[in-house]
């Protein structure tokens, strides 16, 4: 197989202490990639004076802070690579990781997204994901729905799909990466290997996951917007729509326990819209099958 051209991109912010683990695991693959992007995102630890010692050959972007999406955005329009690898600052890679997924995507030319497996690590132990936290391949859109069951680390992506599906949305402060796979998984299969090709590590205190309430909420205006701007397959929609109802029901459960009126208001609004459209779409369909 001839060598392709990959640029892996690394975002990060304060992340000095973790920084060097994942630069150490990209250079330590059997398949070196021909670029490594790392985007400062507005660092005020060692972070940069580290990555400039150790590894002057890395192309570092300094910015001010701007999230994690507009990092990851800045690093794919200064890459060369007709391939693109995530790697998060906290995450490592194992050796085989880009050798293995290119050698599975030669094999499947016409798949140009890949993800795996993983090994979780939670403060500092390892821990066994849980079912609905599942991986797949293929046509994977309605399991993209519940939750993101792709890790940005795992990815190697074909950049022409960056062109026809956008970027990450950085207008989004969390759930950036749901947005996307849910783009991309709507029209492209995506190709899975079930080996762990690296180990994902979770639990302190700086991750966006953690400090944002309601999460649903975004995962809500992610499924809305795909309703409206995506063209999906009736299926599909019926999966979008359904999925886009629990959420909507578990987020207004949760405003009513917080006394967020104003929230309830507008997401009882939502659940009877929904309902309507739910209701509408089934009377269709069972018309159309008495036909």
């Amino acid at each position: 197989m001839q060598k392709p051209e990959v640029s892996v991109v690394i975002p990060t912010f304060n992340r000095c202490d973790m920084i060097i683990r994942a630069l150490d695991s990209v250079y330590a693959q059997n398949l070196r990639p021909s670029e490594i992007i790392v985007v400062d995102d507005g660092s005020t630890d060692s972070t940069v004076t580290q990555i400039q010692h150790r590894y002057p050959e890395v192309i570092l972007i300094r910015q001010a802070n701007h999230g994690v999406s507009h990092a990851r955005n800045r690093g794919i329009d200064a890459a060369h690579g007709q391939w693109i690898a995530f790697l998060d600052s906290d995450d490592m890679w194992y050796p085989r990781k880009l050798e293995i997924q290119l050698s599975y995507l030669n094999e499947n030319r016409h798949t140009k997204i890949c993800h795996s497996d993983e090994i979780w690590i939670r403060n500092g132990k390892r821990v066994n994901p849980m079912k609905k936290h599942q991986k797949y391949g293929g046509q994977i859109f309605q399991h993209c729905l519940p939750r993101c069951v792709i890790s940005p680390s795992s990815v190697i992506i074909d950049r022409s799909l960056f062109g026809i599906y956008g970027t990450f949305d950085e207008s989004l402060p969390v759930c950036e990466d749901y947005d996307l796979w849910l783009r991309i998984a709507a029209q492209e299969p995506v190709l899975y290997i079930s080996e762990p090709l690296l180990e994902k590590y979770g639990g302190h205190s700086d991750q966006l996951s953690h400090s944002t309430w309601g999460i649903d909420r975004y995962r809500i205006f992610v499924i809305e917007r795909l309703l409206l701007e995506v063209k999906l397959s009736p299926i599909q929609k019926n999966y979008a729509l359904k999925e886009l109802m629990i959420k909507l029901e578990i987020y207004l459960a949760g405003a009513r326990r917080r006394r967020k009126l104003k929230e309830v208001e507008e997401y009882e609004n939502k659940v009877n819209y929904y309902k309507r459209v739910l209701a509408s779409r089934s009377s269709h369909n069972s018309r159309t099958d008495a036909k």
